[in-house]
């Protein structure tokens, strides 16, 4: 096989043949048959239109009849749609050509465009290369208006048919040439040269599983086969399913006079599924939808779909279920029933978020669970994380958080929440606003913001920590606060002394000014000039007056600002000190109670004496303003 073109390509396209007039419906198989015959290529060939002949007929019961020729004055009646998309019409065009070897001078010799059709072939369009240009000539319309058909002719599309954008597309080149004197397209352009018919699509019908949109992966995503939808949840109001119906398209007509058929729908996913109560199906001449009517995860019994709210499962793990994620509104509640102390209800790294959740085993290792309410009667792992509104635990060695938590014995885990009740605490670290121990032993590190109360003290080395700002919202404020307040306090001193010594000028010269002003106004009632200088001190003293105004304005604005945010800081400081640590039993061995004051930012320690009997503690100030824990009656 050749790499370059050969002196054979170079002869063909070099040889001249003779122009032959021809008649024709198919101008492109000439081309390449008058080609072959001279042995030439095909793209060294054109063409010049003599005739354009338009046939039609319109065939009945199966029989074909005459074809009836269309004169142009009646070519624009093929505008009727009715007609056009009648199976049984037929279009054909039958062209007189004169074929002959390329003339190297033709204007369109630098002009790179080529036709095309989308699928269909319904719409044409022409699409001009970057960079091509044509020569400018006299007939430059007639000229343009010539190529495209010929262009067109090549291809196998119908001239002076559907083709109505074509005199304007002439007229915008036209006008090109005359303003620019040539045509030249500096980027590539794809233009519409021809429009007919484009059928309607026949839609099959198809059944569309909505609920399970959620586990569909990319391509190019990691599948994680923990998380493989056991349970698919729904919302009240959701659509679940959609079944499209089958509708056959609508017919068209191409480019090419053809008549192009719809297929016949495939029906192939009908519903054969029956709904209880808590789906609806909602019917429409397009679809049929199928909502929920209630919130929970879909079951299916047989062949019926339904609404759930509770199941039962063995365990959660990855063999089994995998993890379930339903959401906390789903109203979806889990009773995992696994209670073999030897194994885990909920299995090594699973996740769990549901509405509702009843525990009977253990929370293995790296798993989470997240619910409004929660109860775990087995005990958690030591890296697990358990989170509900509602939280009740028999064993917690984990991490555990929630508005009202509930714990049997916490073995070392962390606890934090609104407020923590612990029956019996072996070491660990509960952090809330409220705390309640009834057991506590050793190695406890408990911090709150308003009360710890402790009713049977059994252990030592335990830290009992009032903190107002414990809570991560609150700390961050205050941290804004504080620094809001310093520049403040500082924007505010430095308006002050501009305040002070505005009121002081001002007074000192008020007298003055009141004499000037009289004497300015004694000018201007006799139509005397008023000296330059009485004016002059007269807009000093004005513009004196309305700063002065000005930045007590702004001092006042200020110094209120800062009145709001220390009264913040007092109201924590207020918290504190209405706080109490409470033991209602004998102190016993080594602790620690630390109060965290605000203002002053300092942390107060006391250790308790052993065996002393004082059960409620709080900060008292000292009437030199210092402050300190002691023991009190309330």
């Amino acid at each position: 096989m050749a790499l370059f073109g050969s002196s054979n390509d170079t002869e063909q396209s070099a040889k001249k043949i003779r122009p032959t007039v021809v008649k024709t419906q198919n101008v492109a198989k000439e081309l390449m048959d008058l080609a072959k015959k001279n042995g030439v290529n095909a793209n060294s060939l054109d063409f010049d239109i003599f005739e354009v002949q338009t046939y039609k007929r319109l065939n009945k019961d199966n029989i074909e009849s005459d074809w009836e020729e269309i004169t142009p004055d009646e070519l624009h009646q093929l505008d009727d749609a009715t007609a056009i998309l009648n199976k049984n019409f037929q279009l054909k065009q039958i062209y007189e050509v004169e074929i002959y070897s390329k003339d190297d001078n033709n204007v369109f010799k630098n002009f790179h465009a080529a036709v095309g059709a989308n699928s269909t072939k319904c719409k044409v369009y022409l699409s001009i290369k970057a960079g091509s240009e044509v020569v400018v000539s006299p007939k430059i319309e007639e000229d343009f208006l010539n190529y495209l058909n010929k262009s067109k002719i090549r291809a196998g599309i119908l001239v002076n048919i559907f083709d109505e954008m074509v005199p304007d597309i002439i007229s915008r080149i036209s006008a090109i040439a005359k303003v620019d004197g040539n045509i030249r397209y500096d980027k590539n352009q794809i233009i519409l040269i021809a429009e007919a018919y484009e059928p309607t699509p026949t839609i099959n019908d198809e059944l569309i599983v909505h609920y399970d949109k959620e586990n569909l992966i990319s391509e190019n995503e990691k599948i994680d086969y923990s998380k493989r939808g056991f349970i698919h949840s729904v919302l009240d109001g959701d659509i679940l399913m959609e079944y499209i119906k089958p509708k056959k398209g609508k017919p068209g007509r191409n480019c090419r006079g053809e008549f192009i058929e719809p297929t016949e729908p495939l029906v192939s996913h009908a519903p054969d599924f029956t709904l209880d109560s808590t789906i609806e199906a909602v019917d429409s001449k397009e679809n049929i939808l199928y909502r929920a009517k209630a919130s929970g995860y879909i079951s299916q019994d047989g062949k019926t779909y339904m609404v759930k709210s509770d199941m039962d499962v063995g365990e959660v793990s990855f063999k089994t279920t995998g993890s379930i994620s339903t959401g906390l509104d789903s109203d979806v509640s889990l009773n995992v029933k696994e209670n073999d102390s030897q194994k885990d209800a909920i299995g090594s790294g699973m996740e769990v978020e549901v509405s509702e959740i009843d525990i009977k085993g253990n929370v293995g290792p790296n798993s989470k669970v997240h619910a409004r309410r929660a109860t775990v009667e087995g005990q958690t792992h030591k890296t697990s994380q358990i989170k509900a509104d509602d939280l009740t635990i028999n064993i917690h060695k984990g991490n555990a958080s929630g508005e009202h938590v509930k714990i049997a014995r916490l073995e070392q885990g962390n606890v934090q929440g609104k407020k923590v009740e612990i029956s019996q605490a072996i070491g660990g670290h509960i952090r809330a606003k409220e705390i309640d121990i009834g057991i506590c032993v050793s190695y406890v590190k408990a911090t709150a913001s308003r009360l710890i109360e402790i009713h049977k003290l059994q252990g030592s080395e335990n830290v009992f920590t009032i903190d107002p700002l414990i809570q991560d919202d609150k700390k961050d404020g205050f941290g804004e606060n504080q620094s809001e307040i310093k520049e403040l306090r500082l924007s505010v001193n430095e308006i002050k002394k501009e305040v002070e010594k505005y009121i002081k000028l001002v007074k000192d010269n008020t007298a003055s000014f009141n004499e000037v002003k009289k004497r300015l106004m004694h000018y201007k009632k006799n139509g005397i000039k008023m000296p330059l200088s009485f004016v002059t001190k007269y807009k000093q003293f004005q513009k004196a007056q309305e700063h002065l105004e000005a930045i007590t304005k702004e001092y006042n604005v200020k110094n209120d600002k800062l009145t709001l945010l220390t009264s913040k800081v007092a109201s924590f400081q207020d918290s504190i000190e209405n706080a109490r640590i409470i033991n209602r039993d004998r102190w016993f061995g080594h602790n620690e109670l630390i109060f965290k004051l605000i203002e002053p930012r300092i942390e107060l320690s006391f250790k308790p004496k052993e065996g002393s009997t004082d059960m409620i503690f709080r900060v008292v100030e000292q009437d030199n303003g210092t402050y300190e824990i002691q023991a009190v009656n309330e």
